[in-house]
């Protein structure tokens, strides 16, 4: 999956599947998570969001199953 830098303290570059709904995340630590059945709108709003760090905390961190790739 293509990811896209993110100017985040604790997110180095973001990834999203539309077909299957994945969102992917690398943190800063180079760990690589996956979340499922994240919306492209909410996928939309994370990449536009002034403060990533605080938007995926918020929105995404609790709220999807998430799947440790690295």
């Amino acid at each position: 999956m293509d990811r896209k830098r993110v100017n985040a303290s604790k997110i180095r570059s973001v990834g999203y599947e539309p077909s299957s709904q994945t969102l992917e995340v690398e943190f800063s630590s180079g760990n690589i998570v996956q979340y499922s059945r994240v919306s492209a709108e909410l996928h939309r709003r994370f990449m536009a969001s002034p403060s990533p760090n605080s938007f995926f905390e918020d929105n995404i961190e609790e709220a999807f199953t998430a799947k440790r790739m690295r």
